[in-house]
């Protein structure tokens, strides 16, 4: 069953009561993606004017070759049993560094103070994995609390939560895929596990700080008094603990760090294969119609298993060569 896949039919009459979806159409989506973009204004002004940081897509602006990048999971958090975690607290996706496919990680501390939602671990994860089944080096950009507390039990135990995290860092460590962290805010308790297992770390001085336990913590112990600078600085961890590998005065100087690191990790992708390629016959604006047309190349389509299970098409065709 080779298939030439021709236009969708058109409507021959009214929809019945229940043919349309509760799902999002293109515009609410385009209107809620605008709304989690923006953000908790307040937050915003929280984390810019008082804490002196970027937002989490200012430095993903001031760290990425400038071309776009594919953002992942950017509707994840939304309308939760346990509220609106918009974009689940971080931003995750795919982009280019010195010319080098890479997977980031970004937390985005206007959001609960960047602290890892179920749904937020569930979103690491996810581009963990791709990190390791494409093999493309990982940059994590940790600015968080560790566990939203109150939803630990949600957290931690299973095999799919958040020691998941760590486990695959050792993963892609011994693969030999490169992994590189910034420091660029709070990194308290299952946070700070994460920048210190990568290749090579950059802290940012006077804003990342990095502790499993903060300074309420060690007072309510052992009753010392001591500053977030004195128990974890980016002194404190580049020149005294060891724990962190460079030392950065400003957040654009951390980012040009990073690019620094990259550009000498001696890490190649394998050579991408140029195909020479036909477009769809049919326009990709009309997907909502049948969508494989407006796909694949040429609309060619090789159906497998046409006559069996017939509610599902399954079947090869290429996309862009």
């Amino acid at each position: 069953h080779l298939w030439l896949l021709p236009p969708p039919p058109r409507p021959c009459g009214a929809a019945g009561p229940h043919a349309r979806s509760a799902a999002l159409g293109p515009g609410d989506a385009r209107q809620l993606l605008e709304k989690i973009k923006k953000g908790d204004e307040k937050a915003i002004l929280r984390h810019t004017q008082r804490n002196k940081k970027l937002l989490a897509r200012d430095r993903l602006r001031m760290l990425l070759d400038d071309e776009p990048f594919l953002e992942l999971s950017p509707f994840a958090g939304h309308n939760l049993p346990y509220g609106d975690i918009p974009a689940a607290g971080c931003l995750t996706g795919i982009g280019k560094i010195c010319g080098l496919w890479c997977v980031f990680m970004a937390h985005d501390a206007t959001v609960k103070g960047g602290t890892l939602f179920p749904i937020g671990v569930k979103k690491n994860l996810r581009a963990q994995e791709i990190a390791i089944q494409n093999r493309l080096l990982s940059v994590y950009l940790v600015d968080s609390g560790g566990a939203f507390l109150p939803l630990q039990a949600d957290l931690f135990p299973d095999r799919s939560h958040g020691g998941r995290v760590f486990y695959n860092e050792a993963i892609m460590s011994a693969m030999k895929i490169p992994q590189v962290a910034v420091v660029c805010g709070s990194c308290t308790a299952g946070a700070a596990y994460c920048p210190t297992m990568t290749e090579e770390t950059v802290i940012v001085d006077k804003i990342g700080t990095m502790f499993l336990g903060g300074p309420p913590l060690v007072k309510a112990a052992t009753g010392e008094g001591i500053t977030p600078e004195e128990l974890g600085g980016a002194r404190l961890h580049t020149k005294v603990s060891g724990c962190l590998d460079h030392f950065a005065s400003s957040e654009k100087e951390a980012y040009e760090c990073v690019r620094n690191i990259i550009s000498t990790l001696n890490f190649e992708l394998p050579p991408e294969e140029t195909t020479e390629y036909d477009d769809p016959l049919y326009s990709a604006d009309e997907l909502l119609g049948l969508i494989l047309s407006r796909l694949i190349d040429g609309s060619r389509f090789q159906e497998f298993k046409a006559e069996y299970g017939t509610t599902l098409v399954t079947g090869f065709a290429h996309v862009e060569g």
